[in-house]
């Protein structure tokens, strides 16, 4: 089974879950060691020659299992009975008398026959996991486990054992396992410190790919920090060995036999392995597994507010020095980040001491932090830099919080901004200037405004007129600036586009 890039638009060809179902995953931190140790995990020392990859193999592949899971397949008709592609035939088709039960001019007799039930079936799925402890403890995929109603690990020697599912987690597409070997101990492989892993080191992928059991591909790293549109937390390792259907949920290792990432999806436009492999990374793996393990479920810090890259023009519109950090576009009501006093159009620029470039690495790094943690937020407002303590919610409890408005101004004629092209009148609902026409050949539709969108603040400062919006533009002026920060609200969100102050 396959999985669609080009669900999202950012996307052109198509990448394929390697275990063959819908899945694609995030990014957390780094913590202490996972499991408990009765025995040392496995290891290998490299010659310093060109030692090939049998000792690596030898050593790791008992540790390798393949994971299959029994699912129920419900009929999709509610009432149970089959369903035919003719179904929509009219009453009079003569196709009909071929395919329908329980019509008196069928032959069986004037009652006709009953239409046959259509029970649960069974299907299988199958995927690949490892070892990471030795009383049975195991890592694979969320999307190879998701729906399963029974779980059966098939050893590298071929013995099958039960499983139970401990917990899984979606957004890193991570499950955790457990087998029950009775007194046998399990050979399993540590996770390695994936920060050091360098672009061109080799990789070791060893799976289950088609069913076929235990299969080695080899090859390089490509590239760290990936971003493949799943989600929030992508930072995947990209690999070049060959990684297929049924793979989904092995692991990558490098020459010491440890775990550098858990192999999850492939990118390939006609199904088929192309060399373009991505694997969850081994601190990402670590931290969401010892969550799995301790409360079988993942603790995410939840911090509550909606960011957006912080571009070159809105750097030079907020007198920022550099194009990093995550602007604040719409925090929901009464979460975290409103109580403790953030605000819209604020950048954060750091966590706890630790740089932010943008809003894929603020997620993780706020995800790292346990529910109830307090963490220093560095924000950029007004031309200075704030520190502001943030007690973190709990992301998996997220509500969804609704807001309403209810005064109205009365609106007035609209007129036009002069130098940018847009023509504005106040909001019916009394917060912000709404955009009736903008000049198709002005910078501000060569940056995305359109009419229907409503100026709710500039450079910080709310406005409700025409009048506002001069005068905050006048103010950013005068202080030097080159652009203008619009924060435009288009239905429930929020986004920013600076505008050069020079036409003004």
């Amino acid at each position: 089974m396959n999985m669609n890039l080009n669900k999202t638009k950012r996307r052109a060809s198509t990448a394929i879950l390697a275990a063959g179902v819908a899945g694609m995953v995030f990014a957390g931190g780094v913590v202490a060691n996972v499991v408990p140790s009765f025995a040392d995990p496995v290891t290998v020392q490299p010659t310093g020659q060109n030692p090939g990859f049998a000792d690596v193999v030898e050593k790791v592949s008992p540790a390798v299992v393949s994971v299959r899971v029994k699912e129920q397949i419900r009929p999709a008709s509610d009432d149970g009975n089959a369903e035919s592609p003719f179904d929509n035939l009219p009453e009079n088709h003569p196709l009909r008398r071929f395919f329908e039960f329980g019509n008196p001019g069928m032959p069986g007799g004037p009652e006709g026959r009953q239409a046959p039930r259509r029970s649960p079936r069974q299907g299988m799925a199958q995927g690949s996991g490892f070892f990471i402890s030795d009383d049975g403890y195991l890592v694979t995929n969320n999307h190879v486990v998701e729906g399963g109603s029974d779980y059966t690990v098939v050893l590298d020697d071929g013995t099958e054992l039960k499983a139970e599912l401990i917990g899984a987690d979606s957004r890193t597409d991570l499950a955790l396992l457990k087998v029950d070997g009775g007194n046998r101990k399990f050979t399993y492989v540590d996770f390695a410190d994936d920060s050091k892993v360098r672009v061109g080191e080799w990789v070791v992928a060893v799976g289950n790919p088609f069913g076929l059991g235990g299969s080695v591909t080899a090859g390089i790293v490509s590239a760290r920090g990936r971003d493949i549109g799943a989600g929030p937390y992508d930072d995947f390792i990209q690999i070049d060995a060959a990684v297929n259907r049924g793979n989904s949920g092995g692991p990558a290792f490098n020459l010491e036999g440890q775990v550098i990432g858990v192999n999850t999806a492939i990118f390939s436009p006609s199904g088929g392995n192309v060399g373009i492999a991505f694997a969850i990374p081994a601190s990402t793996a670590k931290t969401v597994i010892q969550s799995l393990r301790e409360n079988g479920n993942v603790q995410r810090g939840w911090l509550g507010v909606q960011i957006a890259p912080v571009t070159k023009d809105i750097a030079e519109a907020l007198g920022l020095d550099a194009e990093e950090g995550a602007i604040v576009t719409l925090p929901d009501t009464d979460t975290p980040a409103v109580k403790a006093g953030i605000q819209t159009g604020d950048v954060i620029t750091a966590v706890n001491g630790q740089a932010v470039k943008g809003p894929r690495e603020l997620a993780r790094k706020v995800a790292e932090y346990r529910p109830g943690t307090t963490i220093d937020v560095k924000v950029w407002r007004n031309n200075e830099a704030r520190d502001i303590k943030v007690e973190l919610g709990n992301l998996s409890s997220l509500d969804e919080a609704s807001n309403s408005s209810g005064n109205s101004n009365v609106p007035v004629n609209p007129s036009s901004l002069r130098g940018y092209g847009l023509t504005l009148t106040p909001s019916d609902q009394g917060d912000g200037v709404v955009i009736t026409e903008v000049d198709p050949d002005s910078e501000a539709a060569n940056r995305g405004v359109s009419a229907g969108d409503t100026i709710v603040a500039v450079n910080g400062s709310s406005v409700k007129s025409q009048r506002e919006v001069e005068d905050a533009i006048k103010k950013a002026s005068s202080s030097g600036r080159k652009a203008a920060l619009f924060q435009l609200r288009s239905g429930d969100q929020n986004r920013f586009v600076a505008l050069p102050i020079s036409g003004s």
